[in-house]
């Protein structure tokens, strides 16, 4: 069977076991329809141009994992945030771990999707936010059908998450092979303040399929700092959705860094729907072997006198292969826009690609707006200088790639997971080196 057969008529079998909203009910009714008729993105798309899902596609997983794996944190502390106190929701297989996670209801809700969807508590946010800024197509559509499960966090008005927030996803080889579809909802409230660590992480070499749901609405004067660590197996792919939905005067950052996996899609949408409103992205990806990234970014640009600054950093060696497609559209309402987009990239190999598209689509006339790219290797003459002060090729090679990506890492504000990244592209470069950028 294939697997798009295989989803539908699991489906069926979803709605019988899950206790939900009529109308959580009706909207996952209706995302399931979308998804038979648009099903899994293909090549022939022009979003999907340079990537294709389909060796990804050809295993047979499991939808609803027959067993419950147990994790001991002696096992994963190594992908938690070190020397430092978090809030933590975390999940197996995609199922909660309750001793692996620390939630609160104190001030702020950081915890489980699955208790918003089901608990009248929490029913005005999920009417008022829930599948409200997500674009319906084929891979949105299917995480709405199947979603139960991922982080439900809810920042009040005026409330600042005392400590940062991790999301951790953890596959185990329980599952000869598993797809997991993760659905994320963050609601920020007026002049509320949030930071947010997000990872998936094979434990075992056996093909894992994560089709994920992230919507993050922020308010009046709020601010969300967001980090998405990709660092996985190479049998393991993930499609990330995120869309953000801004309000006036208020900051969003997502600094996305993608060091591993076999193919990564990454679609970042905001929307600036007040004036005033800054949003971020950035992004470090440094691939090797046959793995693919894929980043499609999306501003658009609304109200006027916002800004928007992208910078995608890409070190690319042996066969692999990234791709960005960054898209900025400035509205006609959108006057005093100030957008600035940049994709620069560094080839190690004569085999390795980058396919890279910034796009532009401006319909108002005062603005300022630029996007550049560059494709090119290691500066050989400053190689030959730090050699001949007596550093060794394969370092000097490291840092003149540390230098490269330096202005994307100076933006990480939190000093423990900037260490964790500086130490993850050090491995990832093959170095050892005695610094934080």
């Amino acid at each position: 069977m294939e697997l798009k057969e295989k989803l539908l008529s699991s489906f069926i079998a979803l709605e019988n076991q899950v206790d939900i909203d009529s109308q959580v009910h009706d909207i996952r009714s209706e995302a399931i329809k979308n998804f038979e008729v648009m099903g899994f993105p293909s090549k022939k798309m022009e979003a999907w141009k340079y990537t294709s899902l389909n060796k990804v596609l050809k295993h047979d997983y499991s939808i609803f994992p027959k067993k419950e794996a147990a994790l001991e944190f002696k096992d994963v502390k190594n992908y938690f945030l070190q020397d430092i106190d978090t809030y933590k929701i975390i999940f197996v297989d995609g199922k909660y771990s309750s001793h692996l996670s620390e939630t609160t209801h104190d001030k702020i809700d950081v915890c489980l999707m699955s208790s918003a969807l089901t608990h009248e508590k929490y029913k005005p946010v999920i009417d008022a936010y829930f599948n409200k800024v997500a674009v319906e197509d084929g891979m949105t559509s299917l995480n709405t059908a199947f979603s139960r499960e991922g982080a439900y966090i809810h920042i009040p008005k005026h409330k600042l998450a005392d400590k940062p927030i991790e999301i951790i996803h953890f596959s185990t080889s329980n599952e000869a092979a598993i797809m997991l579809q993760p659905r994320n909802l963050i609601v920020v409230d007026e002049n509320a303040h949030v930071q947010i660590v997000e990872r998936h992480q094979s434990l075992a070499s056996h093909p894992v399929f994560t089709n994920s749901v992230t919507e993050i609405f922020v308010d009046k004067r709020a601010y969300v700092d967001y980090y998405k660590i990709q660092n996985d197996n190479e049998e393991a792919s993930l499609v990330d959705n995120t869309f953000i939905e801004q309000q006036q005067e208020s900051y969003c950052a997502v600094h996305t860094f993608s060091f591993g996996g076999d193919i990564i899609r990454n679609n970042l949408n905001f929307y600036q729907k007040g004036e005033r409103i800054d949003s971020v992205l950035n992004g470090v990806t440094i691939l090797e072997g046959k793995q693919h990234v894929d980043h499609n970014t999306l501003v658009n640009h609304i109200e006027p006198n916002c800004e928007s600054h992208q910078d995608y950093k890409g070190i690319f060696d042996e066969k692999s292969t990234g791709v960005f497609n960054g898209k900025i559209i400035v509205e006609q309402e959108a006057q005093k826009t100030n957008a600035f987009q940049s994709n620069n990239n560094i080839l190690l190999s004569d085999n390795a690609t980058i396919n890279s598209k910034p796009q532009l689509e401006i319909f108002a006339d005062d603005v300022k707006c630029s996007h550049g790219c560059t494709i090119g290797q290691l500066d050989d003459a400053a190689l030959f200088y730090m050699r001949s002060r007596g550093i060794a090729e394969k370092e000097a090679r490291a840092l003149l790639m540390y230098a490269f990506a330096n202005n994307v890492l100076e933006n990480v504000k939190i000093p423990q997971l900037k260490s964790r990244i500086n130490k993850l592209i050090a491995r990832k470069l093959g170095v050892s080196l005695g610094f934080d950028l």
